[in-house]
């Protein structure tokens, strides 16, 4: 007998017949999910990509192949573009991913309302009426684009090809459906082929295609992972109520550490170009627990405020809170901080936070955050025109950090006095400024309080 579903994988897509807790093709584990087996429509097969197809082309030797510098087309926004290496690349497939009511929409309406000042632009909504696209349009300035109310894959190719537009926006891929396909829209079978065929699109015809996609309750983009590998840049929006990071995680064009910082307004998200004094704003003055610290993102010094607080605990097993900041760092750093600053906390809780939303990577967090905890720990309030920043090993150690130069400069504009760095020679400091250098973490903590 025929069996009329299958399980797929949500990682990468892979069908098997029967339920398996380890996706034999990725290695993902409880990934695979029963949906109905994508039959073609009618019953005849025929391809599912209405996309152009590639021409045939024989192989040719690399070092023959004529190049040129990529076309990049600026967004309007410069913090998008900074993210984006410089502009958006004619003929790239992007992705935006976010958690709801993030702004993913209210962003991409944007951008195309300021390229379509200069440029021809497709929005294609599955998610909202014509009506309510002029609503926001009109919230956010952006009425020049052409707009599109359409789900279908077949009747959205049938408008490109009608318009020819030079960028193209979907929101979102998970509401496109192949009819070439039985399955519902955002089944693993109907991303990924929405997908290629735009893909299919981008690169033949040379149309700039931005693609919204949704986010699981995990925090990955819903779908098959190979959705992130077709696409040539993925892009993450994410922040608390106030202030947006856009964040790129894959980028072939340009950098995958640089960030755009905008805050939410009436009249939609606006650029933030100093990202620090605003992350900075509201920081309390002699009050234990907080430290500011300088991370790089991308070539950009950013300066935030890590808190912490270490509170005794009434029951056995002591809470450990983490925002901002890995959690399995965070772990490692207590573990540093009562072996080698001998400040007992297994028995208090922690909780550390970065706040202003910003998801800290940077190694150079290390050292304000164990500054932060040991603060809060001895209740002693650091000073508030120091900063510091550090990589802190396993043995209390302070390490080196890249671009000292940088965040020292940063520092001083932003009105900081004193910095507390590893000991590093033979790095200018500016006039004025006061550099403690310290070689462990033991020896920072005696310097500081």
């Amino acid at each position: 007998m025929k069996r009329d579903t299958a399980f797929f994988c949500a990682e990468c897509g892979n069908e098997s017949a029967k339920w398996m807790g380890k996706c034999p093709a990725c290695g993902a584990w409880n990934s695979l999910v029963e949906q109905p087996v994508e039959k073609p429509a009618g019953g005849k097969k025929k391809s599912p990509s209405p996309g152009p197809a590639g021409s045939a082309e024989p192989p040719v030797r690399l070092g023959l192949v004529r190049v040129s510098e990529e076309a990049r087309v600026s967004t309007g926004l410069n913090e998008a573009d900074r993210v984006l290496g410089g502009g958006a690349v004619a003929g790239a497939l992007y992705l935006l991913a976010g958690d709801p009511g993030i702004g993913k929409s209210t962003l991409l309406m944007q951008i195309c309302g300021e390229l379509s000042r200069r440029h021809t632009v497709l929005y294609c909504s599955g998610e909202e009426s014509v009506r309510q696209l002029r609503l926001r349009g009109e919230r956010l300035g952006s009425n020049d684009m052409l707009v599109l109310a359409q789900t279908g894959l077949e009747e959205l190719f049938e408008a490109v090809k009608a318009e020819k537009p030079e960028i193209l926006a979907v929101d979102s891929i998970q509401t496109l459906r192949s009819a070439a396909l039985s399955g519902a829209p955002g089944s693993v079978s109907q991303v990924r082929e929405c997908a290629l065929a735009l893909m299919r699109l981008a690169k033949d015809e040379g149309v700039t295609v931005f693609l919204v996609g949704h986010i699981t309750k995990e925090g990955a983009i819903a779908g098959p992972k190979v959705l992130e590998h077709m696409v040539d840049c993925v892009l993450y929006l994410e922040g608390d109520r106030h202030l947006r990071v856009l964040r790129s995680e894959k980028n072939r064009f340009g950098s995958t550490r640089e960030i755009g910082v905008f805050e939410m307004a009436e009249d939609g998200l606006r650029e933030v170009p100093n990202p620090s004094e605003t992350l900075l704003t509201g920081r309390p003055v002699n009050v234990s627990g907080t430290c500011v610290a300088c991370v790089m993102e991308g070539l950009r010094p950013v300066f935030a405020e890590i808190q912490a607080l270490v509170t005794p605990t009434p029951f056995p097993s002591p809470r450990r809170t983490v925002s901002g900041i890995e959690y399995n760092r965070a772990m490692l750093l207590l573990a540093v901080l009562e072996k080698r600053a001998g400040l007992y906390v297994g028995n208090q809780d922690a909780y550390i936070n970065v706040v202003g939303g910003l998801r800290v990577s940077d190694t150079a967090a290390d050292l304000p955050t164990l500054l932060a905890l040991a603060s809060s720990h001895t209740d002693k309030p650091l000073p508030s025109e120091m900063a510091a920043f550090g990589e802190v090993g396993l043995a209390g150690e302070l390490r080196s950090v890249p671009f000292i130069e940088q965040r020292l400069s940063e520092a001083y504009r932003l009105g900081f006095t004193t910095a507390v760095i590893p000991p590093v020679k033979n790095t200018p400091v500016p006039e004025g400024m006061r550099v403690i250098r310290a070689k462990t973490l033991k020896e920072a903590c005696r310097l500081v309080f």
